[in-house]
């Protein structure tokens, strides 16, 4: 039975997300039961790529990531994959009509960390998060605004600026493992391994320039079934922005902050007693 296999394949999509994610689980938590199936879709393929050029260190990563790309393309094309994520983000796309240049611009950004380690000016550096963030957000928003054209012109913006903002934020805290793992510096002119305190300024304000947009003209005009999730990972990486910033430039390369269980539990609350208030 294809349907069962198709849920099957959503479960396991799902399951992805909370192995690799418990703080972007918590959040799809958050939506309307209607619509979550459809973002832990789109988080199991972008995940896998991801996972492809990041840690699958022993094998050879330019091959898995076009094997990977090309499955997509015949589950696209006959409607149906072996492979339970593609199977599933497949009817994401179709269902939602996500486009294909937001799947090319992000596999050409995840093809772009096979080859590439330095970013040494703003147009490569804003290219690649616009392929590997900004298009993220926009799927999600097609799921978010469920065929309503003007609501998604509407919010683009706003949707490619919150996933800046947390491709930025991932950027600062896993400055350790990109610069001394991975040999990559994704931040354009900026020597990471002596990064000076107003150098790491201009960063944080860049990013709480795009948190700022995207609340005020995005988070808060979501349609209901998607703004109490969406506004949860908007907390969450807020406070993990807010840690970034008390610790000394000098030091950052050497921690990768983190928010504690409890404190993500308190953010939830928080965040369900402003939500229910109609404080958002």
């Amino acid at each position: 039975m294809k349907k069962l296999f198709d849920q099957v394949s959503n479960e396991t999509s799902r399951l992805v997300t909370k192995k690799y994610s418990t703080s972007f689980s918590l959040a799809v938590k958050m939506l309307s039961p209607k619509i979550r199936a459809a973002i832990y879709n789109i988080y199991g393929f972008v995940r896998f790529a991801d996972e492809i050029v990041d840690t699958f260190h022993d094998y050879n990563k330019e091959q898995l990531l076009s094997d990977f790309e090309i499955e997509y393309y015949k589950a696209y094309d006959h409607g149906i994959s072996l492979n339970p994520i593609l199977n599933s983000f497949q009817h994401t796309v179709k269902e939602y009509k996500i486009t294909d240049q937001m799947v090319q611009s992000f596999l050409n950004s995840m093809r772009a960390d096979l080859h590439k380690s330095v970013y040494t000016t703003q147009q490569e550096y804003q290219e690649y998060i616009y392929g590997s963030a900004d298009v993220v957000g926009l799927m999600c928003l097609k799921v978010f605004v469920n065929g309503d054209e003007e609501k998604y012109n509407e919010l683009k913006e706003a949707a490619m600026r919150l996933g800046s903002a947390f491709q930025k934020v991932n950027f600062l805290r896993d400055l350790k493992d990109d610069y001394e793992l991975l040999n990559r510096s994704y931040f354009p002119n900026v020597d990471l391994a002596s990064l000076d305190a107003e150098s790491k300024q201009k960063i944080i304000e860049e990013i709480e320039e795009d948190f700022d947009y995207a609340y005020n003209h995005g988070i808060l005009k979501l349609p209901i079934e998607a703004k109490f999730g969406v506004y949860m990972a908007y907390r969450y990486y807020r406070r993990l922005l807010k840690k970034l910033k008390r610790v000394p430039s000098s030091k950052i390369i050497e921690t990768r902050v983190r928010i504690s269980n409890p404190m993500k539990l308190n953010l939830l609350a928080r965040s369900y007693v402003k939500y229910k208030l109609n404080m958002i």
